[in-house]
């Protein structure tokens, strides 16, 4: 059941930002990386893009750690966005593995 599903069968109100369309800016960025539960470098998706525009050219991961560096990243490059990102008032959570996400709205 993908995150949406979980967050309609649990009757949550919510809204759906499509990342593609509506690229998320700094200052949205910075507000989920402040509320993240996971760490900063979890918020990138470390695919074959990801791999040859940064692995290739020798990028130290280790530098994911750095929220300045998860922006820049995400800034230039939103399709390296990992997702389901679901955000709450105050936590943000990437949504994998799925069962993360009603977990986050349990009481």
């Amino acid at each position: 059941m993908a995150a949406l599903d979980v967050l309609q069968q649990a009757g949550v109100d919510h809204d759906v930002v499509l990342y593609m369309k509506e690229k998320p800016d700094r200052a949205v960025l910075e507000s989920i990386l402040e509320n993240l539960e996971d760490a900063p470098g979890d918020l990138v998706r470390r695919d074959k893009f990801f791999k040859d525009k940064f692995a290739a050219e020798g990028f130290d991961e280790s530098t994911l750690e750095d929220p300045e560096v998860v922006i820049g990243i995400l800034e230039q490059h939103a399709r390296l966005l990992q997702r389901p990102v679901v955000v709450t008032a105050d936590t943000a959570i990437i949504g994998r593995p799925r069962d993360r996400v009603p977990a986050l709205f349990e009481s």
